[in-house]
């Protein structure tokens, strides 16, 4: 059995409602970051761990979404 697999569906909506969103104002700041690596300013070091912090439970949340599509067909 996957990781993934065993991750809860719940865990991973929170943590990506929360981490993957926060700080919400002005603007998530994983929106904030992939905004910059579209336009090619996103270099620094600390951009990129940020990008990574922010952007792993959206991954997570994702992949565990097309695991479950892939084992209903």
């Amino acid at each position: 059995m996957s990781l993934i697999d065993r991750l809860p569906l719940g865990l991973l909506l929170i943590a990506a409602l929360t981490l993957g969103l926060a700080p919400f104002a002005p603007q998530p700041h994983v929106w904030e970051k992939l905004t910059m690596l579209a336009s090619g300013t996103l270099t620094r070091p600390i951009d990129l761990f940020d990008l990574a912090l922010h952007g792993t439970p959206w991954l997570l949340l994702a992949l565990k979404l097309a695991r479950m599509a892939l084992r209903r067909n």
